[in-house]
């Protein structure tokens, strides 16, 4: 009579003599007795061994992208079409932020949710931390309403750090130190792309220097006080407003620019982006021409950074030849 195994009184096909076998040899044995329609594991995905960084802008992203290179994973969770400085994430938009190995802060009040959220101290960098001495702080700033993001001003302090080209230098450098901090071992391969993002950033600013004087001392209006780094650097007298370009100015706000032509007589009138073509031609009336300067808060949908900054270089180089603006290669926020 057959032996009995753990209650089984037969022994079919491929358990004969089982009893005889290690366990190991008897989980292979039970596995092939599945037959030729048993399926078969999927091969384990390869671990992600990259730094995973979360920006809370667009500029920081470029510049964590091209200093890491391979050595780095970069989020930028904003969606398209939203000014990052007034994204308001959800708890679960946070949670990716949470476990990250590195979270790039802009600084200067900017991403305001980050001072509520619960975010690791030790996990964060605040890339301008270097020049708070010189930061920009706003007086009577007024509150206002566009976009998705709602009714919000725009802060005791001015954001937009990156719109001086050496500002935004020193912000990559804070990004190298960090990236270096946490991945000693690529070290000498993150230097050696800071140089060349380096030299791009230095490039820039020579390219903006020359296009500014280009205007000399006349005073420029800007659409939105998101411009003060820019214009303390290149535009002696430069005044401020709240015009947005998917908005035509009403009497009230042509009545509130009439007078402040009178005393401060600019002709031209930067923006975040194009306006509409009816507000073209109402400010033309009054003497001003109008120029597009994106500041590239958000990534743009073609092309990076550095083309998004040379186009708005290129459409700064216009402002004295009468030549037609073209459109930018991305209308990020």
């Amino acid at each position: 009579m057959p032996a009995k195994i753990d209650g089984l009184h037969e022994e079919p096909g491929c358990l004969r003599g089982v009893q005889r076998l290690s366990a190991a040899a008897l989980l292979l044995l039970l596995g092939a007795c599945g037959g030729p329609d048993s399926p078969v594991p999927a091969p384990a995905e390869p671990e992600d061994t990259r730094l995973s960084v979360y920006a809370v802008n667009y500029p920081l992203a470029y510049f964590a992208e091209r200093i890491g290179g391979d050595a780095v994973r970069v989020t930028l969770p904003v969606p398209a079409g939203v000014d990052p400085a007034h994204w308001r994430p959800a708890p679960e938009d946070i949670l990716p932020f949470q476990q990250a190995d590195l979270i790039l802060l802009n600084g200067a009040g900017y991403a305001a949710w980050v001072d509520t959220a619960a975010l690791p101290n030790n996990r964060m960098v605040d890339t301008s931390r270097s020049f708070r001495d010189r930061l920009i702080r706003i007086e009577d700033q007024a509150t206002h309403s566009h976009g998705p993001e709602g009714e919000h001003s725009h802060g005791t302090t001015a954001s937009h750090t990156w719109l001086d080209p050496l500002l935004a230098l020193e912000q990559a450098r804070a990004i190298l130190v960090a990236l270096i901090t946490y991945r000693p071992e690529n070290e000498a391969e993150f230097r050696s792309h800071f140089i060349l993002l380096e030299r791009d950033l230095q490039a820039l600013d020579e390219e903006l220097t020359t296009v500014f004087k280009g205007l000399g001392d006349q005073p420029v209006l800007f659409s939105h006080p998101v411009y003060q780094y820019l214009a303390r650097r290149f535009v002696p007298d430069a005044r401020s407003l709240n015009f947005e370009p998917d908005q035509v100015p009403d009497a009230a706000a042509l009545a509130q620019l009439r007078e402040l032509l009178t005393d401060d007589p600019a002709t031209l009138l930067i923006w975040e982006r194009k306006p509409y073509a009816v507000t073209v031609e109402m400010l033309e009336s009054e003497g001003l021409r109008s120029l597009a300067f994106v500041p590239g808060a958000n990534r743009p949908p073609e092309g990076d950074y550095l083309d998004l900054m040379r186009w708005n270089i290129a459409n700064l180089s216009r402002v004295l030849p009468a030549e037609p603006q073209q459109d930018p290669p991305g209308d990020g926020a």
